[in-house]
């Protein structure tokens, strides 16, 4: 990675915009070869300073709440979807001059909504989120198909038929998972959920599908999606990734502050948190890269990093270096711009890293910087 660390704001989150552009050329093949429509997961990636950029290949944008809607239909427009577990009635309203895709999480929510939604939106789509009791997902954090989940009706608890206005099912259960989990995934809904498939317009198919990575096969998504639609010719087939259009598009970095010595281990202190900035760290939990640093090897320097608040717990893992390490080293962590930059918090008072983005054309583009007043507004 050639890029002028020295020069950029810290801590930064840095958008790569060729990446970027590279994992939407892959989504477009996608979208014209399967015959299907993918939009934006906003829960994953809301970085809207590069929807001019996204919007030129995606159809549009699903959210999880009244703000995300808000931010889908100003900021990316084209189709803007909407799901909750509930929604409120008192944001109801203004929910309702935003989206135009209506995704319920049980029968009960649509029952109390729908005159409501059908009376301000006549064109309005909805639907009803299914639970397929298949997932790979082997973290239950992360799983809404476990035993007790909240997320999506399941089949038992479903009539025979399907309430009137009723135009899709939407079906979630996939986080960074390749194309044979949704193979099965559409298994588990023709077997569960089959005798409503003839009378829907859309199948959404929700998100997980990790179609940017590298060692996902691409053509075996295709040919599933292109064999289900050829059963079902009448329905629209939708994906909704987050992290699949981030995927390895940009970095968080970071700048040594300190390096102290805790009984032998070598603790290099960061100018940002691992709790506040990255907590997707802690909760999967799982190690991210660092450039230039591998796993410990004796012999190598060696370094703990830690954050700047006061939490005990605000490290990540240890890493190796060809060199010793000083104050006022850059450490670059990878895979920063999917489920990180939506998270983060100002615990502690710890200052939210800026936001900038190198574009394709090798310049930097500043896009935020953050201070006290994004702090106090929010207590």
């Amino acid at each position: 990675m050639q890029l002028p660390l020295a020069s950029f704001p810290s801590p930064i989150f840095l958008m790569h915009e060729a990446r970027l552009r590279h994992n939407l050329e892959r989504m477009k093949k996608v979208q014209e070869e399967a015959g299907i429509k993918i939009v934006l997961a906003l829960k994953g990636f809301s970085m809207y300073s590069t929807f001019p950029l996204v919007k030129q290949y995606l159809a549009g944008s699903t959210a999880s709440s009244l703000h995300e809607a808000r931010l889908g239909f100003e900021e990316f427009g084209g189709e803007t979807h909407v799901y909750s577990p509930a929604y409120r009635e008192d944001e109801f309203d203004e929910l309702l001059t935003y989206a135009g895709h209506y995704s319920f999480n049980s029968l009960s929510q649509y029952l109390k909504f729908k005159d409501k939604l059908f009376a301000a939106r006549p064109d309005a789509k909805a639907g009803i989120r299914i639970n397929p009791e298949y997932s790979t997902v082997s973290v239950d954090l992360y799983n809404p198909c476990i035993p007790g989940s909240r997320l999506g009706i399941r089949a038992e608890d479903l009539p025979e038929t399907l309430p009137e206005g009723i135009s899709f099912l939407h079906s979630h259960n996939l986080c960074e998972s390749d194309s044979f989990a949704l193979e099965q995934t559409l298994e588990n809904i023709e077997r569960l959920f089959g005798r409503f498939l003839p009378h829907i317009k859309l199948l959404n198919l929700g998100g997980g599908h990790l179609m940017t990575r590298d060692d996902y096969d691409v053509d075996h998504l295709i040919r599933t999606l292109r064999n289900f639609k050829a059963k079902y010719p009448h329905l629209e087939l939708m994906l909704e990734p987050g992290s699949a259009v981030a995927w390895q598009t940009g970095y968080l970095v970071s700048t040594v502050l300190d390096i102290v010595n805790s009984k032998g281990i070598q603790v290099a202190i960061l100018d940002c948190s691992v709790s506040a900035h990255m907590p997707d760290v802690i909760e999967m939990p799982y190690k991210p890269k660092i450039h230039g640093a591998t796993d410990p090897m004796p012999g190598k320097p060696t370094y703990r990093f830690g954050g700047q608040t006061c939490l005990a717990g605000d490290f990540v893992g240890d890493y190796s270096f060809e060199k010793p390490l000083q104050p006022g080293d850059k450490i670059v962590f990878d895979d920063m711009m999917h489920y990180t930059m939506v998270k983060t918090t100002t615990f502690n008072g710890i200052n939210l890293p800026h936001i900038g983005i190198w574009k394709e054309n090798d310049s930097y583009e500043h896009v935020k910087s953050f201070g006290y007043h994004d702090f106090k507004s929010r207590l």
